[in-house]
């Protein structure tokens, strides 16, 4: 085991491994909670979603451990599974099995793709410094996003956001978490993050913050409702609104994959001359983990950001994914424990991992306008607009355009105006 995972090669272990699976699992497990949530709106079975986001991670993200060997989990999407939701089946007004046959059919293009190395290609002759970029505005993006969960940022009518009200009770819990997981990393105590959790979860239910789980065992509902009903509805795809829908899945998912296993890669010290080992493997597992969800019964799944938690802890190899899978699995017994996690105590290590992936910021060429523009308008769309895609986009397009400007056209990859004028397309008629 030690030698198919490359342990040596990677400097690990199984402790090291382990904690970073756990880490990651208590950092995304909120998904089993929400992803059903959100698509119950839509008119899906809650129970049957709850198996199907449990399966579909635990497959997903095997497939990533074992054909790529990177320590990283795939699960729902939750920008995925709310356009599915508000902007489809409610906004638009698809039932919500058309919407899952057009996630099943992106699944397979997404695989096709992948198959024939055309979204390794893709990823490869993405330029370095906006490699840096994508990966720090990840970073960012999750900062925002654990600020926003512990309650420590909020919505503000006249200046967007706010500082919320410290001495709330669960948000005061989430700045403890904070203090407890940064005294633990700044003194160099392996798996800082995972500790600070652990502890802040017991500090909870002493003081009545999180509800002590009144059972440990429970049943695992049915997924019947929602399992194979994709292959009764493909004949309803074939209208411009569906197939609006499976393009629009197509380009966001593809690029929030692309910039997640860019970002965690980097992260993990994996990317090598530009170039990510095994890149082709882990999108395959990615694109196949989409059609088995949509046949499962839930919307795109995704290569998780929450997994640069586990990195941050150590996690080098697929082993970390295999530990992962095997936590989603015992949750489908014991989902009276997971659902005890709140997402002010996960909040901390989404702050702290998004420090640290934006220390790719460094390496950018600051004192090139035609880099820096493209590179901080990445970086800072992401928290603006919630996502990984949009972010990538904007680099895309306004990178050729600086680098024509300078007429250096001919350092521009044929693949990069494609991507431009795809992006441009996307904002005028999709966005």
């Amino acid at each position: 085991m030690r030698n198919f995972f490359k342990f040596a090669e990677r400097n690990t272990s199984y402790k090291q491994e382990t904690l970073a699976g756990i880490t990651t699992f208590l950092s995304i497990a909120y998904i089993l909670i929400v992803n059903p949530l959100i698509l119950s709106q839509s008119g899906m079975d809650h129970g049957a979603v709850f198996t199907a986001t449990a399966l579909t991670a635990i497959i997903g993200t095997l497939l990533m451990g074992l054909l790529a060997n990177f320590p990283i989990a795939i699960a729902p999407s939750m920008g995925l599974n709310s356009f599915f939701t508000f902007s489809v089946c409610i906004g638009m007004g698809i039932d919500w099995q058309v919407t899952l046959t057009g996630v099943f059919v992106a699944g397979i293009i997404f695989t096709l793709l992948s198959l024939f190395k055309i979204r390794e290609k893709i990823i490869n002759i993405i330029p370095q410094n906006l490699k840096y970029a994508i990966a720090s505005g990840i970073g960012f993006f999750i900062t925002f996003i654990g600020l926003k969960d512990g309650g420590i940022i909020v919505g503000n009518k006249d200046t967007f956001v706010a500082l919320g009200d410290l001495t709330s009770p669960m948000t005061l819990l989430a700045v403890i978490c904070l203090i407890i997981t940064i005294v633990m990393l700044v003194r160099g105590i392996s798996g800082g993050i995972f500790y600070g959790m652990v502890i802040t979860t017991i500090i909870g239910m002493i003081f009545g913050l999180i509800d002590v789980p009144s059972s440990v065992v429970g049943s695992i509902p049915s997924i019947k409702p929602t399992f194979g009903v994709v292959f009764g509805h493909l004949d309803e795809i074939f209208t411009p609104e569906t197939l609006t829908v499976i393009f629009t899945f197509l380009i966001v998912a593809f690029f929030d994959t692309a910039g997640a296993l860019i970002g965690l890669t980097s992260q993990a010290g994996m990317m090598k001359d530009n170039k990510i080992p095994n890149i082709g493997k882990g999108l395959l597992a990615d694109s196949t983990a989409g059609v088995i969800g949509a046949i499962l019964g839930t919307s795109t799944p995704a290569t998780s950001v929450e997994s640069s938690a586990g990195i941050a802890v150590g996690g080098r190899t697929g082993f970390t994914s295999v530990v992962i899978a095997a936590c989603f699995l015992v949750a489908l017994f014991f989902s009276p424990i997971v659902s005890v996690i709140s997402v002010e105590v996960t909040s901390a290590a989404l702050i702290i991992v998004g420090a640290l992936m934006a220390m790719q910021i460094r390496n950018i060429e600051w004192t090139k306008l035609e880099i820096v523009i493209p590179s901080f308008l990445t970086i800072i769309m992401m928290p603006l607009t919630s996502s990984v895609a949009i972010g990538i986009g904007l680099g895309f397009v306004f990178y050729p355009i600086c680098l024509v400007a300078q007429k250096r056209y001919k350092e521009v990859h044929p693949i990069m105006y494609v991507l431009c004028l795809l992006f441009l397309s996307y904002f005028a008629f999709i966005v």
